[in-house]
C-alpha cells in the first residue's frame, strides 16, 4: 500500500481529468473529507506515477478513445499509471474512459464505436453475484431492485469488449456487458455515477444523435435512485481508501 503523503488523517486522492467538460461533478461533495489533488491532463499537467498519487486514484472520463494517443498525448502515461497503481495496491476508480483505460492497461480490449451504438441517458446496471459484498460496489448493489438493477447515467459509444485476465466481472447492462469490473486494487465502471442533470445536459447537447430532453426526463423520473447509488459508490470508495491507508506497508 502507499503511505499517506500528508502526514495526517485526511486521505489524499489524486484525480486525473482528461476533458474539461468531464469533471468530478457531484463526487466533489460525495467523496467527503479527503484531500483531492486534481491533475488537469488536458491542460498539460503532468500525470504522476503511482508512488505519487497518495492514498487513492480516480481517473475520470473524456471525449477521446482509450487509444487516441495522438489527440491526447498523456494517455500512455495514464495507462501506465493505471497498470502500476492497480498492481501496487492503490485503491483506484476508473469512470467511463477511465474504466476503458484500466482495461486496456491490464491487457483487456476496448472497441472504438462499438456496434451496439451510443448508450445514453439512464441505464439499468444489473449487478452480478460477484458484486455482493464487494468493498466498493457492494453497497451500490445492495440498493438494487428485485432484478438486481440500479439506475445510473451513461454517455459512451466505445466499450470494453474483453476484460483483462484475472478481472472480476461485476455488472452489465442490456446494451453492454462490462458495466463494472475489478482488477487488482482497481475498479472500472462504464457508467457515470458522478454525473448530475446539468452535466448530462451538456453532454447530450454535444451529440446530434442524442435526445437531450429524453435523457433529462429519464433522469428526473429516477433522480432519487440515481443519486443514492452514485453517492453510495463515492462513499464506499472513500471508505476503502481510508481502510487501505491504515493497513501496514508490505516490505
Amino acid at each position: 500500500m502507499t503511505t499517506p503523503l500528508h502526514g495526517g488523517p485526511r486521505p489524499v486522492v489524486t484525480v486525473i481529468q482528461s476533458s474539461p467538460d468531464v469533471s468530478l461533478d457531484r463526487f466533489s461533495e460525495w467523496l467527503g473529507d479527503v484531500e483531492l489533488r486534481l491533475v488537469a491532463a488536458f491542460a498539460g499537467e503532468i500525470v504522476p506515477v503511482a508512488s505519487e498519487v497518495g492514498d487513492g486514484l480516480v481517473v475520470l472520463g473524456g471525449q477521446m478513445s482509450a487509444y487516441d494517443d495522438a489527440a491526447a498525448p498523456w494517455l500512455p502515461e495514464l495507462r501506465a499509471l493505471l497498470a502500476d497503481a492497480s498492481t501496487r495496491g492503490v485503491p483506484t476508480l476508473g469512470i467511463c474512459l477511465g474504466a476503458q483505460l484500466l482495461a486496456a492497461a491490464r491487457g483487456g480490449r476496448v472497441q472504438v464505436a462499438a456496434p451496439p451504438g451510443r448508450e445514453t441517458g439512464i441505464v439499468d446496471v444489473r449487478w452480478r453475484p460477484e458484486a455482493v459484498g464487494d468493498a466498493v460496489v457492494g453497497p451500490v448493489a445492495a440498493l438494487a431492485d428485485d432484478r438486481y438493477r440500479t439506475p445510473q447515467p451513461s454517455m459512451h459509444a466505445d466499450a470494453v469488449v474483453d476484460l483483462p485476465r484475472g478481472a472480476v466481472w461485476l455488472a452489465s447492462s442490456a446494451m453492454y456487458p462490462y458495466q463494472a469490473f475489478r482488477v487488482g486494487s482497481a475498479w472500472g465502471v462504464q457508467f457515470h455515477p458522478e454525473a448530475g442533470a446539468s452535466t448530462l445536459r451538456s453532454w447530450a447537447d454535444a451529440y446530434d444523435d442524442v435526445d437531450t430532453e429524453a435523457v433529462l426526463s429519464a433522469y428526473a423520473a429516477r433522480e432519487a435512485e440515481v443519486t443514492a447509488a452514485g453517492r453510495a459508490l463515492a462513499e464506499s470508495f472513500v471508505a476503502h481508501v481510508r481502510a487501505s491507508a491504515q493497513e501496514p506497508v508490505s516490505a
